[in-house]
């Protein structure tokens, strides 16, 4: 019978070498099916069993294809982990060089987005495929520090032959999940890894109370933006009989009214205008606002108001959206790329595929991952206005686009082909 799990990092901390041997020991039976002097820990044991049922090689492991640079780009661009890179950056990388460590952040894919530390250890995971771009969920490439950390959903260090295939074995990693305060949902891990003598017993702490101030600070920002959407739902509920709250797009509430308060409510997903059952509301109507919704109580007779957008490009560089509903608007000033993107949705309303976009605003069908940032940027403020694949205004808006007097005057800042074509006399306009 095994002795108990021996306490690697203890261990590794007076003799890394030692420690070392012992776990190649535990490995090689373990992969032979022979009794070892000692037991892998539960967290990492538990791992070894779930890739063994993925059927990683343990010898030369498997590595997926890398995603393309726009690709990278594009999920860097999408991901709420951007917000948070200050945080991670200074809270570990101050010695990387020193400590011959790597910091790694990866999404909830496992996709390895951000890469950064000491040179000489960045080339070495080039060697064994830890890549900008490369997939290291733990059943793509056994146990590690950031495929192990996502699954179990807490921070976990991998030391030695603690990894399942082979290559990996010279390296000790620590990894914690890094989750949205608002929805509970994974958005990645954060990892810092080096070679064998750069291991710590104080390491996984540190990198688990860095992954906390990062999700400490994605919490004030949410906070933050709760107290913008509150000073946008104050005058809209002060004209409101009866029951409604103002929610955010993960159903946090900002502010309400003739109903008791209720810090969440559950939004069907995704959110759209018009009737629903919700609970704590019952039948319902959403009306969207800006950065989030107004539910309102129909009691069996009130009906959602109609939504209407309109597109204002008469003023020059003072363009803007302006969304009313039943009870209400706002208006959000627009910049020149956004102007652009929403002028091409709203004259195209069957909608735009990324290409189309790409085509219509930068005269080149493959700048996708451009549009693609971009668009998520406009979404944050129109949210359930827009929809995509293809990108266009939901079919229950109402668009108007007002145009300047003169085609000629339509944009003069742009040099997009949809614009450009516009400022013909003559020309369709809407």
């Amino acid at each position: 019978m095994a002795k108990s799990p021996f306490n690697v990092p203890q261990l590794a901390a007076v003799d890394a070498a030692r420690a070392a041997r012992m776990l190649s020991e535990v490995r090689d039976a373990k992969l032979a099916g022979r009794r070892a002097g000692h037991a892998h820990r539960p967290v990492i044991e538990q791992s070894w069993e779930r890739t063994l049922r993925s059927g990683v090689d343990p010898e030369n492991g498997y590595r997926a294809r890398l995603l393309s640079p726009d690709e990278v780009r594009r999920r860097r661009e999408e991901s709420p982990l951007r917000d948070v890179l200050p945080v991670l950056r200074e809270g570990l990388l101050s010695v990387a060089d020193v400590a011959r460590h790597i910091m790694v952040v990866a999404d909830e894919d496992g996709r390895v987005l951000w890469r950064e530390g000491c040179s000489t250890v960045l080339r070495k995971a080039d060697g064994i495929g830890f890549e900008l771009g490369a997939d290291w969920r733990e059943d793509v490439v056994g146990t590690n520090g950031v495929g192990t950390p996502a699954v179990v959903r807490r921070p976990v260090q991998v030391f030695a032959a603690e990894h399942f295939v082979r290559a990996q074995t010279a390296w000790t990693c620590a990894g914690a999940p890094i989750t949205d305060p608002r929805s509970g949902r994974l958005l990645g891990v954060v990892d810092v890894s080096g070679p064998l003598d750069t291991m710590h017993p104080a390491t996984l702490a540190w990198v688990e109370s860095v992954a906390k101030l990062a999700e400490a600070t994605l919490r004030e920002r949410h906070l933050g933006a709760l107290e913008r959407l509150r000073a946008v739902a104050a005058p809209v509920l002060a004209r409101i009989g009866g029951r409604a709250v103002v929610v955010d797009g993960d159903g946090w509430t900002a502010a309400v009214t003739g109903m008791p308060y209720t810090s969440r409510i559950a939004l069907p997903r995704p959110p759209s205008a018009g009737r629903h059952r919700l609970p704590v509301v019952g039948l319902c109507a959403l009306e969207p606002l800006a950065d989030g919704w107004l539910v309102r109580s129909c009691d069996g007779t009130v009906e959602p108001g109609a939504t209407r957008v309109v597109l204002d490009l008469t003023r020059p560089r003072r363009w803007s959206v302006t969304v009313t509903g039943g009870v209400g608007g706002w208006s959000h000033e627009l910049s020149p790329r956004h102007v652009e993107l929403l002028y091409v949705l709203a004259v195209h309303r069957a909608g735009r595929s990324a290409s189309g976009l790409a085509e219509d605003v930068f005269g080149d069908p493959a700048r996708r991952v451009t549009v693609r940032a971009e668009m998520s940027r406009v979404r944050r403020y129109l949210g359930g206005l827009l929809e995509h694949r293809p990108y266009r205004f939901c079919e229950q808006a109402e668009v108007e686009v007002l145009l300047p007097d003169d085609p000629r005057d339509l944009l003069p800042h742009s040099t997009a082909p949809a614009v450009t074509g516009a400022r013909v006399p003559g020309s369709l306009r809407r």
